[in-house]
């Protein structure tokens, strides 16, 4: 396969066939940095447009309690950011945009341009940044330019006009719509703010903009894909892989996957 690049290349395609893009989160290093690398494959297999690889950090603030617990088993295998560059060089090889989503100490003690230019090295697409603000993220926006990088900030149901029109300035590819206030975590139901945070966003100036925090089926995926441009899925991927029988949970991902693509399908007005 030819080795994938841009995430916004990628939505943009979904786009053309009348979809939303479907973007998966997993973190990176479990059930181990293989089986991650495993259960990426199996969700650009059964339609995942484009990966989030989550870089496990010990004070994950803003994720729920699934991720956190997947991150920490992460952690204690020793997972380190060489961990990610391989993920990422092995799954852009296998034809998916990857990026990846991390806090930013990491990152700040790897080396900021080094970073950059070994994550574009392995055919990174850019990074997803929580905890980094536009205000603070000089250093990283001119490695990011510099290696061709995306730069994807969140915005919140919170956030006046003038923070979206910020974050929409700084953002290369996307903005990350947060649906819902507070941490991570697969949702019965997806907070009905998530539109009008997308209608407001776009008004900003963001081209594209993606919603997570709570996605968890097909009919969810299918309602959020009917106005945002991308649906990102974390926690209820993520909880497939605590099987205890790795094959045995990579099929249940393959099923989830498959369900959520079936739901993007055809979403788009």
């Amino acid at each position: 396969m030819t080795r994938a690049r841009s995430s916004a290349a990628a939505i943009d395609a979904a786009a053309g066939r009348g979809d939303a893009a479907l973007i998966g989160y997993l973190p990176v290093g479990f059930p181990s940095v293989q089986d991650s690398i495993r259960a990426g494959k199996v969700l650009a297999d059964n339609g995942a447009d484009v990966l989030e690889l989550g870089f496990p950090y010990s004070d994950p603030g803003m994720d729920g309690p699934t991720i956190q617990r997947a991150t920490v088993a992460a952690l204690e295998h020793g997972t380190h950011l060489e961990d990610l560059l391989h993920a990422v060089d092995e799954l852009t090889s296998y034809g998916i945009a990857t990026l990846s989503m991390t806090y930013w100490n990491p990152i700040e003690w790897y080396g900021v341009e080094r970073f950059a230019r070994d994550f574009a090295d392995v055919g990174g697409a850019g990074l997803i940044t929580p905890d980094l603000p536009p205000e603070e993220g000089q250093e990283w926006e001119t490695a990011a330019q510099a290696h061709g990088l995306e730069r994807v900030y969140l915005v919140a149901p919170s956030s006046p006009e003038h923070r979206l029109r910020l974050i929409a300035s700084h953002s290369r590819g996307w903005v990350y719509a947060a649906s819902t206030m507070g941490v991570t975590g697969a949702r019965t139901v997806v907070d009905d703010h998530a539109r009008t945070l997308v209608e407001r966003t776009r008004a900003a100036g963001a081209p594209r903009v993606c919603v997570g925090l709570g996605v968890s089926t097909g009919s969810q995926a299918h309602d959020i894909g009917a106005y945002a441009d991308g649906v990102i899925v974390g926690s209820a991927l993520v909880r497939t892989l605590f099987d205890v029988d790795t094959d045995r949970g990579l099929a249940e991902l393959g099923r989830l996957a498959r369900d959520l693509a079936q739901g993007v399908r055809g979403a788009r007005p």
